[in-house]
């Protein structure tokens, strides 16, 4: 076994032991945690937390399969309103840099409580934009708020069982694509039916109701902070910087999630126009191909329980991989991209649980490392999103290939290369 499988491998496996007692270091610097209790019925706890987690997710993806919609309304084209598209992704990152962190300080159900109130005013606001600048604005504010799924995954791994770690990460990483799938395929569906606006007007609704009764479920918690409320971030580099484990994670989920994005993000303008020409309402019937996501993440979260995350990476990359020239073959060919969607999701999700198992276990402050994680990862979606759209309009869907082709090269080789 190489030395990155080894050290990958006891990471994913650490005892309860070991990882109280960095949970506890990592308290002291940031914060002082009283004991809490364990919630009476895990199960239902688990299932809740995905489901909060699926609407909130599904918040950030909500413009992709709208766009011809929106432009509509605006009196625009599909490829001139797809950087609102990024926008959410770059407003997701900037709200990991600063909510996320207060995860290791923060009383967690104030935090999800508040963060929910503003995710749903934002959408509200989305909903009543006048137009494509208003409605970039209150999509990056909605999807900067709607960060609770980070500050409750970190909260899954602190309590989970070592043993079994992943795959309690792997419920909640479930429930968060089951969410994207749900954007894109109820949102083309609703968008269709009832107007792009509702879309977001009930996004708020389902928002509101699962985020506060998330926020009454958590455990209680009595944190006193000692330090600055934004210490986090200022430990970031640091804490990146010392541990080679949660960088290589930043780094390979970047390359992978920009992959991921590039493609997805820009498959609705494929689909709507030449050759397929398709509604929004059929094109989003496509991302029903997602819930390969949600079928696969049990299954890695077990098999890193069991092999380690550095061998599930490398295998995801493997898939990845492969999809590229599929989804180039699929510009032409249907059933190509029926088998291209289906692969880049694994690789997605599994490559996610891997990594992000790996971020959680790797320092003693979990929550700002699981921020490093995110954040990195939709650095690299975001950006690879926001030349997707210039790349479709320049050179058609092979460009958008080729923006995936690189993200995973760079991914994939600079952590290489750094390991040598």
């Amino acid at each position: 076994m190489s030395p990155e499988a080894t050290a990958a491998r006891r990471s994913t496996r650490g005892t309860d032991h070991g990882t109280r007692r960095g949970t506890d270091r990592g308290a002291g610097r940031g914060a002082r945690q009283a004991p809490v209790r364990e919630p009476r019925a895990p199960a239902l706890f688990l299932a809740l937390l995905a489901v909060c987690s699926a609407v909130t997710a599904a918040n950030i993806y909500l413009a992709a399969p709208l766009l011809s919609l929106i432009a509509r309304d605006f009196g625009s084209t599909p490829s001139a309103v797809a950087w609102i598209a990024s926008v959410a992704q770059f407003g997701y990152a900037v709200g990991l840099l600063f909510f996320a962190p207060l995860g290791d300080s923060a009383n967690r159900r104030r935090l999800v409580a508040l963060l929910t109130l503003v995710t749903t005013a934002a959408l509200a606001a989305s909903a009543a934009a006048p137009g494509a600048g208003a409605l970039a604005v209150a999509v990056f504010v909605a999807s900067a708020a709607t960060v609770v799924p980070q500050l409750l995954v970190p909260l899954v791994a602190e309590r989970a069982p070592a043993a079994r770690r992943a795959r309690h990460v792997a419920a909640v990483v479930a429930g968060l694509f089951t969410g994207i799938v749900a954007a894109r395929v109820l949102g083309g569906l609703a968008g269709q039916a009832f107007g792009w606006r509702w879309v977001f007007a009930g996004a708020a609704v389902l928002t509101l109701a699962l985020g506060l009764a998330t926020a009454a479920a958590l455990p209680a918690e009595r944190r006193h902070r000692a330090g600055s409320l934004f210490a986090g971030i200022a430990a970031l580099p640091g804490l990146v910087r010392r541990s080679p484990d949660l960088w290589r994670a930043c780094l390979r989920q970047a390359g992978m999630f920009g992959a991921w994005s590039a493609l997805w993000t820009s498959l609705a303008l494929l689909l709507t126009e030449e050759p397929y020409g398709l509604s929004t309402a059929t094109a989003g019937l496509f991302g029903l191909f997602g819930l390969t996501a949600s079928a696969v993440a049990p299954l890695a979260g077990g098999l890193v329980d069991r092999f380690g995350a550095a061998r599930v990476v490398r295998s995801a990359y493997l898939l990845a991989a492969v999809s590229v020239p599929l989804f180039w073959l699929g510009g032409q060919v249907m059933a190509a991209l029926f088998v291209a969607a289906i692969a880049i999701h694994a690789a997605l999700v599994a490559s996610h649980v891997a990594n992000q198992t790996l971020a959680l276990t790797t320092t003693s402050t979990p929550a700002t490392a699981n921020t490093a994680y995110v954040v990195s990862g939709f650095a690299g979606g975001a950006t690879a999103s926001a030349l997707a759209g210039p790349a479709f309009g320049h050179f058609g869907w092979g460009g958008v290939c080729a923006v995936a082709a690189v993200w995973l090269a760079v991914g994939w080789g600079a952590t290489a290369a750094r390991r040598r």
